[in-house]
């Protein structure tokens, strides 16, 4: 029974967290080259502040409990984009904008879901704060990219989402009743076209608009016959044009699950053989002190989904007892991992090594 860890919690076992390691290394180390520094906020802090950086009901999906020092409700943080938020509206304030930051670390769910069951995740990810524009939006999916191709991701894809576009046809050339509009977006998010039919007939030709992006883009500039969307597709356009021929690329314009706080752009991230998304990004605002608000765009990464499965090769080289010090040390430097004998009794084998030193010469082990 000691053994046993609550529910969506789990250990990473070597070499597995070597390689989940390895992989967040090289993620960042991309990150950090196109200018994006690290910080590192901490695992809990008081739910209050954390709320408000959080998107509406996000804090339902923290875990809490009481500080024994200070009394206060502290919340052990879902999501690291909204303690970067508050660093860059706090402790960062003063920086020129905009403010690249990067960041890995671990989030505690209070729940999982039915496809994600896992409450532990490895977030990593990067947020320029302070600009609101297409070329912000272009560098922050181009980075994902670049991240991916670094870490060795493959079969890399991107479905892109405009978060606001019910809303704008809604305000201008498509009116909908205010108490019909949140019921139509999640039916059109649902892409329940009988019910969009009922509730307004207009927007039936959004179900379809979703699919490979040229098709889709196509489809929802000949819906556009006001021009009320033109900048957000030709925004779109141009963003998708910087990776295309690297990723694939999809469009479904009315999804909203998981991009509620996201404003005129959001995107998700798959990979082949991933069995979930393996991140999601777009542009969203934070919220400074007395409630002033600054355009963002980042990008999130769940490192758990990323590493590689099965187990990587390993590929370790057995020192017997009385190797000279020096011999290890230039096996090292030339990139090899060494275990070394302590015992008369240690063996290769034992030690899981794949290869041994044997008379200043590398020989492999045979099974």
């Amino acid at each position: 029974m000691t053994a046993l860890l609550p529910e969506g919690l789990r250990d990473r076992l070597p070499p597995h967290a070597d390689a989940a390691a390895a992989v967040e290394a090289r993620l960042l180390a991309a990150v950090r080259l196109h200018g994006y520094e690290r910080v590192d906020p901490p695992l809990a802090e008081y739910a209050e502040s954390l709320s408000t950086r959080l998107k509406a009901g996000g804090l339902t999906d923290a875990v809490r409990f009481v500080d024994p020092v200070s009394q206060r409700t502290l919340a052990v943080r879902p999501d690291l984009t909204a303690q970067v938020a508050r660093i860059a509206a706090t402790r960062m304030a003063h920086h020129p904008r905009p403010v690249r930051m990067s960041y890995a670390g671990s989030i505690l769910k209070l729940r999982g879901g039915q496809l994600s069951p896992a409450r532990e995740l490895r977030q990593i990810g990067a947020e320029l704060i302070g600009l609101d524009s297409v070329a912000a939006a272009r560098e922050v999916v181009m980075v994902a990219v670049e991240a991916l191709e670094a870490a060795g991701v493959s079969g890399v894809s991107i479905d892109f989402t405009l978060p606001d576009l019910v809303d704008a046809l809604a305000a201008g050339p498509m009116p909908v009743a205010a108490d019909h509009l949140e019921q139509l977006r999640d039916r059109l998010d649902a892409k329940d076209a009988g019910s969009v039919a009922q509730i307004a007939p207009a927007y039936l030709p959004l179900v379809e608009a979703a699919g490979p992006f040229d098709q889709a883009l196509a489809r929802l500039r000949a819906l556009d016959t006001s021009g009320v969307l033109a900048s957000r597709l030709d925004g779109l356009a141009e963003i998708a044009r910087a990776v295309d021929g690297r990723v694939a690329l999809t469009l479904d314009p009315t999804e909203r699950h998981g991009f509620e706080y996201q404003t005129w752009l959001g995107f998700s991230l798959f990979a082949r053989g991933a069995g979930a998304e393996i991140g999601r990004g777009g542009t969203y605002t934070i919220v400074h002190e007395g409630g002033a608000e600054e355009a963002a765009t980042g990008f999130s990464l769940y490192g758990d989904r990323l590493a590689s499965e099965p187990a990587p090769e390993r590929r370790r080289l057995f020192l017997p007892l009385g190797t000279a010090p020096e011999e290890g040390a230039a096996m090292r430097a030339a990139g090899w991992v060494t275990v070394a004998a302590l015992e008369a009794s240690d063996t290769p084998q034992a030690q899981l090594c794949t290869h041994v030193w044997s008379a200043g010469e590398v020989r492999m082990l045979h099974d």
